[in-house]
């Protein structure tokens, strides 16, 4: 059993996410969408190892690369922020990239709104706004299953 952190659009919270560095600590990966991504400096430093990221349209001029994919346990993970994908309107495409990658998840933010949902057989997490909402999700993955967990203000 893995568990991973998911984070979003933190959007220069800082302090928001050093909070959570305890919960990173015991989470064997944390994934940021996005929009704040340099806001997990000290993640990083701590737990290389364990820290994913990818750019927003608000990560001016910034080396992370704009999606990603993950493999734990049996489960593949597409991660992204979203933008490209018109998330704000439609789910559609973006459950349609993740298919074509062969992942069963698919992890975006940008909307700030925390939400799951399942298109067309991809599960779409969206961990909702660490700056606006203190928001997150757990995912659990056991093997061939998982569990997303929502937490948040």
């Amino acid at each position: 059993m893995k568990t991973i952190l998911i984070l979003s659009d933190s959007h220069g919270n800082i302090k928001g996410v050093d909070e959570l560095l305890p919960r990173i600590a015991e989470n064997d990966f944390v994934i940021h969408l996005g929009d704040g991504a340099a806001d997990m400096r000290t993640a990083r430093s701590l737990y290389p190892e364990k820290v994913y990221a990818c750019a927003g349209n608000c990560d001016f001029y910034s080396p992370l690369p704009l999606d990603g994919e993950i493999e734990v346990e049996y489960i593949k993970i597409y991660y992204c922020h979203g933008h490209r994908y018109s998330v704000k309107s439609c789910l559609e495409l973006l459950a349609q990239e993740a298919k074509s990658r062969g992942c069963e998840i698919a992890l975006y933010g940008h909307t700030h709104e925390a939400k799951i949902s399942v298109v067309d057989g991809v599960t779409l997490i969206n961990p909702g706004s660490m700056r606006y909402a203190r928001a997150y999700c757990y995912l659990v993955v056991n093997k061939a299953k998982f569990t997303p967990v929502l937490v948040g203000e």
